[in-house]
């Protein structure tokens, strides 16, 4: 991509650098909005994709990084966390407290801090790929420096 990043990727690469983490941000020509399309993009296991998913916790947001070949199990984050009810958010519910747009959601640049849970099984891969903030962008990161960067509760989600 020529030119500046979008702002809300410039805002990940500014949160990367803060955080002290490695700056592989990667900007598609093409987008790359699902863990599928990401994978075919990058040549890697769909399983290695760090989806950034948003649930509404009753008003307040909750980042789940999940891998990309798994589903969330909600009742068992729910019973997990102790809490009411979870539920996926709204895109405009995803915009106010990330800054981006659902499918491209990073785990890091949004205005405050996010309460995270980071998928255990992602684990099992040695780089995994997260979206940087737009449909286009995505980032590379070992799922140590993901969890540390993000400060995320690790959980099995599924």
């Amino acid at each position: 991509m020529d030119g500046p990043l979008p702002g809300p990727v410039a805002r990940v690469q500014q949160a990367l650098h803060a955080l002290g983490a490695a700056d592989t941000v990667t900007v598609f020509d093409s987008i790359v909005p699902t863990a599928a399309a990401a994978a075919a993009a990058l040549g890697c296991d769909v399983a290695a994709i760090a989806n950034s998913l948003v649930f509404d916790l009753e008003g307040v947001p909750l980042l789940i990084l999940a891998s990309g070949a798994a589903k969330v199990d909600l009742p068992k984050v729910s019973a997990e966390l102790g809490a009411g009810r979870v539920r996926r958010a709204s895109p405009g519910f995803v915009l106010e407290h990330t800054g981006q747009e659902v499918g491209g959601v990073a785990p890091v640049g949004h205005p405050k801090k996010i309460r995270t849970l980071l998928d255990q099984s992602l684990a099992a891969h040695p780089v995994l790929w997260a979206g940087a903030g737009d449909h286009n962008s995505m980032f590379s990161i070992s799922y140590v420096e993901l969890q540390r960067i993000t400060e995320a509760t690790v959980l099995a989600v599924r």
